[in-house]
């Protein structure tokens, strides 16, 4: 249930960072509240994952996956450069959350 909660934790955290460009600096009320709302819901899942995942875990995993669907929605929603080295460091954070997982 921790590796659930802490999912859709990281998954909030890919909203809320999304969020802030579309809140253009918190001057869009509706995307405002949505990126706030978000927030808490990312920080609050990671609360109650790391009652049972230990705190270096819990906390790379939480960022990676924010990290990793932050940077594909730029670059699907946002034409960011799709570069091969840019993918490439991608897929090495994303091997990084499935070795801590394993690793656990």
């Amino acid at each position: 249930m921790a590796w659930l909660l802490l999912a859709l934790a990281g998954l909030f955290e890919v909203v809320w960072a999304v969020g802030l460009k579309y809140a253009e600096g918190f001057t869009r009320p509706l995307a405002s509240t949505i990126t706030v709302a978000a927030m808490a819901a990312s920080v609050a899942l990671l609360g109650l994952a790391m009652r049972e995942l230990p705190l270096g875990t819990a906390y790379a995993v939480w960022t990676g996956i924010g990290t990793v669907g932050t940077a594909v929605l730029g670059i699907v929603l946002f034409a960011e450069p799709a570069t091969a080295l840019r993918l490439g460091c991608i897929a090495l954070i994303a091997l990084g959350i499935i070795g801590l997982k394993l690793v656990h």
